[in-house]
Formats: C-alpha cells, sequence, structure tokens
C-alpha cells in the first residue's frame, strides 16, 4: 500500500512540475511580447494609420513613403525607429506606409521602381522625389535627409544604396519588389 502513496506522490510532484513549468514559458511570452511582437504590431499599425498617398502628394507638406511587407525581417527591425521618428515628425511630414503585399499599392510600386524593401522614399512639399533609402538604414541618416527637406535640397534626386543603384542598371537583373534590400 505503501508504494501506491509514493507513486501517487510522485505523480503529483510531476505534475506540478509540468504545471509550474507550462506557467512559466506563458509568462515569459507575456513578459516578452512587446519585443517579439512590437514590430509586427508596429507595422500593421503604420499601415493602418497611414495618410493616403493620393492626399499626401497634394496637401503641400513634404512626404515619407515607406514600403514594406510584414514578413519583413529588415522592416520589422526598423519598425521601432521608424516609429520614433513618424512620433518626432508627424506634425511637419506625411507619414505614407505602402504594404507590397497589398495589391491596391502595385501603381506605386511600378511608379518609385521598388525593387527592395523597405524602400523609403522622401519628397519635398512639391511632391518632388529627393532620396530613396533602400534596406537597412540608421536612424540618423533617416532623419538628416527628412531635416534637410525642409532645407530645400540642393541636389536632385538621389538614391542612398549604391549596390541598388547598380543592380537597378544591369538590364539581365530581375528585381522583384517584394525581395529585400
Amino acid at each position: 500500500m505503501q508504494s501506491g502513496n509514493k507513486e501517487s506522490f510522485l505523480n503529483l510532484s510531476g505534475n506540478s512540475f509540468i504545471l509550474l513549468f507550462i506557467t512559466l514559458i506563458i509568462c515569459s511570452i507575456l513578459a516578452f511580447k512587446n519585443i517579439v511582437f512590437r514590430p509586427t504590431f508596429l507595422l500593421k499599425n503604420f499601415g493602418e494609420l497611414s495618410v493616403d498617398p493620393e492626399i499626401a502628394f497634394t496637401n503641400n507638406r513634404p512626404t515619407f513613403l515607406e514600403f514594406y511587407a510584414e514578413w519583413c525581417e529588415v522592416c520589422k527591425e526598423m519598425a521601432p525607429k521608424i516609429a520614433d521618428i513618424k512620433k518626432e515628425y508627424e506634425n511637419e511630414i506625411n507619414f505614407v506606409f505602402l504594404n507590397v503585399d497589398n495589391p491596391k499599392w502595385e501603381k506605386y510600386i511600378r511608379n518609385f521602381n521598388v525593387n527592395g524593401i523597405p524602400q523609403l522614399n522622401l519628397f519635398d512639399e512639391k511632391a518632388n522625389l529627393e532620396v530613396t533609402f533602400i534596406g537597412k538604414q540608421q536612424e540618423k541618416k533617416i532623419k538628416e535627409a527628412l531635416d534637410n527637406l525642409h532645407q530645400d535640397f540642393q541636389s536632385n534626386s538621389q538614391i542612398v544604396n549604391s549596390e541598388f543603384s547598380i543592380i537597378r542598371e544591369n538590364k539581365k537583373y530581375q528585381s522583384y519588389p517584394r525581395s529585400h534590400g
């Protein structure tokens, strides 16, 4: 009879251990959800709260246009930085976010030669394209370009990512707008 009690006790402690382990995993997920899920949430939020491109290009304000995808790891990595930039400049600049997986934006994807994501296009208040950033960029570089929008850019449009500029010129290379920069 005593061996039955031992097995019962071991079973109970084993079940308690499993329950404790599962609880620990759930608590860890909840504690780190902002780190793990925040970038995806930010990207979805960007798309939902985006200024319509037609309005942005006609309201006499500079425009920040980002082409992104929710599955893009580089887009996710940059999302918190872009959120900070948006928060800092949203009173002065239009922020437009277009998901390359949405066929609704195909016209813009073609017009702006999107061949890698994320792609950031910065426009002056007259909707003239001033700078294009392709791929992962530093927050400082983006802010400098945004600050220059207010100081009337001295040069014409420029692409910041020489590797993509070279690839774009290669006629044999078939770029795909949903590829990474």
